[in-house]
């Protein structure tokens, strides 16, 4: 901690709970420079002020970034506000800009697009860690809105007060604070904020979840009280994931990309905790931004229980094979476009190296393997193989290392699959 005790003291009351929690954020050992992401609300805010107060007395420099997605006329406007505060402190910022066209569930694609900019904005920065704005009405209201949504324990377990995503440490040191006692700080600081329009805006989901939350205030039902649950379940799920982690050492194989989850263990563990390891297989394999959904597991369970052995999901060909075994491998279709130049990263996990070259691309394998002698020799399934990692040169093939024509080149997994069940 940076913080002494007797300047805490020194404090408005209720200022020293608040510093004390940006002081702990990143627990014992802060990054040597922090990020701070603001968007001009109340909750971001007031963490800038008070990560501004921090850092007079740590020393840890400290800069803002603000993401402007494109989705509203105001964003420029309210960036360049937040740009004007930070100017006043005496505080880098930065404002990104996400020029992509969302497609899908929009307020998806822009929150991973959000992590997804300020991680490569703070690597480029030097900056080690972000801190996040998100409180205890943000928890509460996200557990309505998944409780809306019919969500198990895992969605609607609360929000990691701390995590690591894209290489960049990130905290919410706000989490258990409520959003009225942020804006009593900033009236207090004589600092104002600007509102978001869409706070009021019925459309949204997380306007009605913030309405049905004061309604529910005369049955005793208030934000810090779903907040202490959504954190009860969360302590649950990190339980469940511990058992979830050691029973993969003893059940899980890696096969150069695949993985083989070993059913109906002796002694038998619980069809929870083998749930869980197929989700997290799939996530693995997949490559999604996020495991797949509850429902997809149940439609994935009852199509290999009723209609044979071979299913696809979240981007993945799940099959059965003897032992009983389940293989999760990559869906062909899903990477049948998927192109990049050798020297990055294929499909999220793939590294190639060899003699790279200008012009050199690694895609899908596809049916060039029918041109490969010898291919059946690796024990790899065909379906595998399709999707696997190889070297292109235009339409010319140069190298397929899974299927044994290497020609100079290796593949390999950039993050193992125990690596990535600790970091997810």
């Amino acid at each position: 901690m940076q913080l002494g005790q007797d300047w805490l003291a020194r404090q408005h009351p209720d200022d020293a709970m608040l510093l004390h929690c940006i002081d702990t954020a990143f627990l014992l050992h802060p990054p040597t420079r922090i990020g701070i992401a603001v968007s001009g609300g109340g909750d971001s805010v007031a963490l800038l002020h008070l990560f501004h107060r921090w850092t007079q007395v740590s020393g840890v420099p400290i800069e803002a970034v603000t993401v402007d997605h494109g989705l509203r006329d105001a964003a420029v406007e309210e960036a360049a506000w937040v740009a004007d505060l930070c100017a006043r402190l005496g505080v880098a910022h930065t404002t990104l800009r996400w020029n992509e066209a969302p497609r899908g569930n929009v307020m998806a694609a822009a929150r991973a697009a959000r992590y997804r900019l300020i991680a490569d904005w703070a690597g480029a920065r030097g900056i080690g860690g972000v801190a996040l704005g998100h409180t205890a009405d943000d928890i509460a209201e996200t557990f309505l809105m998944r409780l809306s949504r019919k969500a198990g324990l895992d969605g609607l377990a609360a929000m990691e007060a701390r995590f690591e995503r894209h290489d960049v440490q990130w905290t919410r040191p706000l989490w258990q604070q409520g959003r009225a006692d942020l804006r009593t700080y900033l009236d207090r600081q004589g600092q104002d904020w600007l509102e978001d329009p869409t706070n009021a805006d019925p459309g949204y989901d997380r306007t009605r979840a913030r309405e049905v939350l004061a309604a529910l205030g005369p049955l005793g039902i208030d934000a810090a009280g779903l907040t202490g649950t959504a954190h009860a379940l969360f302590m649950a799920r990190s339980a469940l994931e511990h058992y979830t982690h050691q029973e993969a050492r003893t059940h899980v194989t890696e096969d150069r990309g695949d993985l083989l989850i070993r059913r109906h263990a002796a002694p038998p563990f619980p069809p929870e905790i083998e749930r869980r390891l197929l989700r997290k297989a799939l996530h693995w394999v997949g490559g999604g931004a996020y495991p797949p959904r509850e429902s997809a597991l149940i439609n994935l369970e009852a199509a290999l229980a009723l209609h044979g052995p071979r299913h696809t999901a979240a981007g993945c060909l799940v099959s059965e094979e003897a032992g009983p075994v389940w293989r999760i491998s990559r869906e062909p279709a899903a990477v049948a476009g998927l192109a990049c130049p050798t020297t990055q990263v294929w499909d999220g996990r793939w590294r190639l190296d060899g003699p790279h070259a200008p012009g050199l691309e690694i895609r899908a394998l596809g049916t060039a393997l029918s041109d490969i002698d010898g291919w059946r020799d690796t024990g790899l399934p065909r379906r595998s193989l399709l999707a696997s990692p190889s070297v292109w040169d235009g339409e010319t093939l140069i190298s397929a290392p899974l299927a044994g024509w290497e020609n100079g080149w290796r593949a390999r997994i950039v993050t193992s699959f125990g690596t990535f069940l600790v970091s997810h």
